[in-house]
């Protein structure tokens, strides 16, 4: 069962991660583009959405992008099971 938690109104400290995501979005991608029809704001923000996940370097991620850390988790995953 999936239970459905709500921040207080007001409160957007209460989810801060989700409050600075909304920001960059809003500043980044909504701000920057006129969308011209629905399919049109689809793609453009499909496009900044695979920008931002894949190919942003992370600072929680050492500086890499997430689709670097990913290889690099595999490389290691693959080394560990070999060396049993």
């Amino acid at each position: 069962m999936v239970t459905l938690r709500l921040i207080e109104p007001g409160k957007p400290n209460q989810n801060a991660y989700i409050e600075s995501f909304n920001g960059r979005f809003r500043d980044e991608c909504l701000n920057e583009h006129w969308f011209l029809s629905p399919a049109h704001a689809q793609a453009i923000i499909e496009a900044w959405r695979r920008e931002y996940n894949e190919k942003r370097q992370k600072k929680a991620l050492g500086g890499l992008t997430p689709a670097a850390y990913a290889q690099q988790l595999a490389s290691k995953s693959a080394t560990a099971v070999h060396g049993l």
